[in-house]
């Protein structure tokens, strides 16, 4: 059977009360199998510091990597983000089979290992939603797939240049950006928590503020 997004009902943004300024871009979240404890987007908190870093572009001293869904959606709300992914399901995925690729939740085998998806909307979206100025993927270019649909969401600004949108890629905020923190590591020796404000820093550099 396919493997539908976790937060499906989510992605086209039909749930919000507000109007986003912000809109952050991730990959996949898969409803199955089992082990995706995630409450909502990047939930997965043990491995991933999204909810510490968002934060902390508005207020440094303030993490929710503790938080529930209820917590990182009164957030989302006071802030104006709105959150969605790149993939809204995995056509040729097939339970049990495929159970060991998904749980892994590496972008590089999604890409690789499946080849029927439907995306999310996303033109859609900004389409819809005027009030949305910033467009950050929370991940760098280098794997095809998504590289060309980041691709496709920017042709939005060259077709709309009196919005002003401004689309930048964040570096992920998964525990993968260790791979690229070596320098931060050698400026940063006493940091108790380097990855997290390796991130932090990495965002800093792009977030419009």
């Amino acid at each position: 059977m396919p493997c539908p997004h976790k937060f499906q009902c989510d992605l086209n943004l039909e749930n919000l009360d507000f109007h986003p300024t912000e809109l952050m871009i991730g990959t996949f979240s898969p409803s199955w199998p089992k082990g995706n404890r995630a409450e909502w987007f990047y939930g997965r908190t043990s491995n991933n510091y999204f909810w510490d870093v968002l934060p902390r572009m508005f207020d440094p001293e303030t993490s929710l990597m503790k938080g529930t869904a209820r917590h990182w959606k009164d957030f989302c709300k006071e802030k104006k983000v709105a959150l969605t992914d790149m993939i809204s399901c995995i056509n040729d995925a097939e339970e049990g089979k495929h159970d060991t690729v998904l749980k892994g939740y590496v972008d590089l085998d999604i890409a690789t290992r499946f080849h029927d998806f439907d995306f999310t909307d996303i033109s859609g979206i900004l389409c819809r939603y005027t009030s949305i100025k910033n467009v950050y993927l929370t991940r760098q270019a280098g794997i095809q797939l998504f590289d060309e649909q980041w691709d496709k969401i920017r042709l939005f600004a060259q077709s709309h240049l009196d919005r002003k949108v401004n689309f930048k890629m964040l570096l992920t905020p998964s525990k993968n950006a260790r791979f690229h923190m070596d320098d931060y590591k050698e400026t940063n020796p006493g940091d108790p928590k380097p990855l997290r404000n390796f991130i932090y820093q990495s965002w800093q550099k792009v977030w419009h503020h």
